[in-house]
């Protein structure tokens, strides 16, 4: 026979209750710490993921660009000194409404002409960029150019990069004075091309503008919205999921610069575009994936062209295929009236 259990009265009952309370509340103490901790490592995260990808500057100092274009290609700076030497290519600048100072370079062509192509330069660059794509459109293709220095890039102010979205307004500001530099009002002709970030910002811009000596865009590898290229870059190039540091980045980047990546869709932009844009991408781009090129010229209605460059990584399609950009930049402006 079994011997009969002891009585286990109600001090037992009640100390076990206790012990279970005490070991809930640990776990729940654990567990809200654990939470701080993540919340605190992904707001640290976000904040650093936008230091990175809206606050890098480096591209503000003018000499390091140039003195990178001189060893690669010293007979552009020379072409650009010698222009600005005898009063060919001058400087400007522009207070915007919310008071910074905006600078831009233009060019004047060899001949007198109403002919105008407005060059925006990509990430963290500045006119030394896009000198080199630059004197081809001057040179061989007879165009006064206008480049301006983007938010925060070059000589303009501006602590912070604004990927092309609020950029596509300073640009449009630009417009009223791009119109009167090389001729009558009324007779400008104006392209609009932009190269990454540039290609965005003229992208957005196609969709907020309505003037008439706007003719048509380049865009050149540029992306379908900022947050399809941050997070593409937080995958592949940190192998993190875009949940959380894209979401509590959109809200940081929302209350510092009053937009988030969603909006700032240069997809969404490019169908509100009524002027002929041609788009091209190089199909080897891991940086703006050549994928993104496919929606952006989908979602483009009337009149468009795409050129995927065969081996070409990002941004690099000039350099690749200098002969062939030229020739097949020189037929979209003419079909388009530039």
């Amino acid at each position: 026979m079994y011997a009969p259990l002891p009585f286990m009265g109600d001090g037992a009952n009640c100390t076990h209750t206790m012990i279970i309370r005490r070991l809930i509340r640990r776990i729940l103490l654990f567990m809200g710490m654990m939470a701080i901790i993540l919340l605190a490592i992904t707001i640290g995260g976000s904040f650093y993921m936008l230091d990175i990808s809206l606050g890098d500057l480096s591209g503000k100092d003018l000499q390091v660009r140039r003195d990178q274009l001189l060893q690669e290609s010293p007979d552009v700076v020379a072409w650009a000194d010698s222009l600005k030497d005898i009063g060919m290519m001058r400087d400007t600048f522009m207070t915007t409404a919310d008071g910074r100072r905006l600078h831009a370079n233009y060019f004047f062509a060899n001949d007198s002409t109403a002919r105008t192509m407005v060059v925006i330069h990509g990430f963290t660059c500045n006119i030394y960029s896009s000198l080199k794509i630059a004197r081809m459109f001057r040179d061989s293709l007879g165009l006064n150019l206008f480049l301006p220095d983007l938010h925060g890039h070059g000589e303009s102010d501006g602590d912070n990069v604004q990927f092309g979205w609020k950029d596509a307004d300073d640009v449009l500001e630009w417009m009223p004075l791009v119109t009167r530099l090389f001729c009558e009002e009324t007779d400008a002709r104006i392209a609009v091309q932009g190269v990454s970030m540039g290609a965005a910002t003229a992208m957005n811009l196609s969709g907020k503008e309505k003037m008439p000596q706007i003719k048509c865009y380049i865009e050149d590898c540029g992306y379908t919205s900022v947050w399809d290229e941050l997070s593409g870059e937080l995958r592949n190039r940190y192998d993190l999921p875009p949940f959380p540091l894209m979401h509590v980045s959109d809200l940081i980047c929302r209350w510092r610069n009053g937009w988030s990546f969603k909006e700032a869709a240069p997809l969404e932009m490019v169908g509100r575009c009524n002027k002929p844009m041609m788009f091209i991408h190089g199909d080897a781009d891991t940086f703006v994936p050549s994928w993104m090129v496919y929606p952006l010229y989908e979602a483009k209605q009337g009149i468009k062209t795409l050129w995927v460059t065969h081996g070409t990584d990002h941004a690099h399609s000039f350099r690749d295929y200098p002969k062939e950009y030229e020739n097949r930049v020189r037929e979209f402006l003419e079909s388009s009236g530039v």
